[in-house]
């Protein structure tokens, strides 16, 4: 695969259907340290009862909240009034509605708790801890409640993103130039993306639990996952060769940073993951895909066009047939180059394919503003409905909050893409995405 973040789908369903997998040059999806930390933010906001997840982020991304700081928290909870539970959750005196905080009130199989959380209300009103210490654990608190009354009204993606970005996590990240921290934000992408495929934030995290509880057989014959970097030097029989799509492959953001070197290089990846089945390589590509909930047309790679025909051999489950060539402009694609005629078998009949065809000749580009000023120039529409502070979404951008309005225009603050210039009939209200 070109990136790590696609590897979270194989993963899934490997996971699901038992089928021994090992990740060649990294950890596991789920078990990479900022998809860890993330989950455990949406953990702590479901619960405050979650020690674990209130340890892994109090000083995550750094906030003046050390380990000294912790061990007295730590100190502060085991001598501060418990409570007991059960796993129907905490025990009330039946007669004064109490919480029950004694062994001699609790019945047996109660289990005596007392929250980080709980003990660190407690400890902002002393002076137990230093005043950096404490000040930082005051406003993560804040912060705590401010999310957890969101996600009361909120969607539950943009509730992971509002957290993501006021927590500090996502500039933190930012700020590494490093490219592990590109790779960083790429799966945190991915991870918000992957849950529009559920209704709430409690069905998620239970998904997680379940796949994280399910153990892949070490001893068995895997099936191995690479991104095309980590794989170079290593063959397998048969390797397949997902995702080869424009944006994602050749990656856009290689071709923004180094131009022609950039694209040089991607199509040097290609050659590696080809190069890497020693019989047979297999290349796929979606016609379209499913972006914070929403579905969004996708173009073959340009790659995929300059595969030599007599070495090809196009075929499809789904009745998507094709030759190399049908995608005749791959740098510009246009929505025309799916047309009957342009190396697409007119018998293909699946909703994806109705939805390219409806778009044909409706557009003549993506609906995407960034980087194209003259169609912004041309945009001569009337004042637009939204206002400035506004939050919105958009469709590649995510979620945002509108900074100026100049006409139908307008200057968006993304929350991942940072500031872009739309035109407002690409976006919908945050509450209605």
């Amino acid at each position: 695969m070109r990136a790590a973040w696609q590897m979270r789908a194989f993963e899934e369903r490997f996971l699901m259907l038992r089928i021994p997998y090992k990740v060649i040059g990294g950890p596991r999806f789920f078990e990479r340290a900022e998809v860890r930390d993330a989950h455990a933010y949406l953990r702590l906001i479901r619960s405050e009862d979650d020690d674990l997840a209130f340890e892994r982020v109090i000083n995550n991304p750094k906030r003046g909240f050390g380990d000294g700081s912790l061990a007295k928290l730590h100190a502060h909870a085991a001598k501060a009034p418990v409570r007991f539970v059960t796993d129907n959750g905490p025990l009330f005196d039946q007669d004064t509605g109490e919480v029950v905080t004694t062994q001699e009130e609790a019945p047996g199989g109660a289990t005596r708790f007392r929250s980080l959380v709980g003990a660190a209300r407690e400890i902002v009103l002393t002076d137990e801890l230093p005043l950096k210490a404490r000040t930082a654990l005051r406003s993560f608190l804040s912060d705590l409640d401010r999310w957890r009354a969101q996600s009361l009204t909120l969607g539950h993606i943009e509730l992971a993103e509002i957290v993501l970005d006021e927590s500090g996590y996502t500039e933190m990240l930012r700020n590494d130039k490093s490219p592990q921290a590109q790779t960083r934000l790429e799966n945190l992408k991915e991870l918000v993306q992957s849950m529009g495929q559920f209704d709430t934030l409690e069905a998620y995290l239970e998904h997680v639990a379940l796949v994280l509880d399910i153990e892949a057989e070490s001893d068995a014959e895997n099936v191995h996952l690479s991104t095309l970097h980590a794989a170079k030097g290593l063959e397998w029989p048969l390797v397949f060769l997902p995702g080869w799509e424009e944006t994602v492959f050749p990656s856009q953001r290689a071709i923004d940073e180094s131009g022609e070197k950039g694209l040089e290089e991607e199509r040097r990846l290609a050659y590696v993951g080809i190069t890497r089945a020693r019989e047979s390589a297999r290349i796929s590509f979606a016609a379209n895909r499913q972006i914070y909930g929403r579905w969004q047309t996708v173009l073959p790679s340009r790659f995929v066009d300059e595969l030599p025909a007599k070495n090809v051999d196009a075929v499809s489950e789904t009745g998507y047939t094709m030759q190399p060539g049908a995608v005749r402009e791959a740098a510009g694609a246009r929505f025309d180059a799916y047309a009957p005629g342009a190396g697409f078998n007119s018998a293909y009949q699946s909703p994806g394919w109705r939805r390219a065809q409806e778009n044909a000749g409706r557009v003549s580009k993506p609906p995407m503003i960034e980087g194209e000023a003259r169609l912004v120039a041309r945009s001569g529409g009337d004042d637009s409905s939204y206002k400035r502070g506004d939050r919105i979404f958009h469709q590649k951008f995510g979620y945002g909050k509108i900074r100026s309005v100049e006409g139908n225009k307008l200057t968006v603050d993304f929350d991942k893409a940072g500031e872009k210039r739309v035109i407002d009939s690409f976006v919908v209200p945050a509450s209605a995405a």
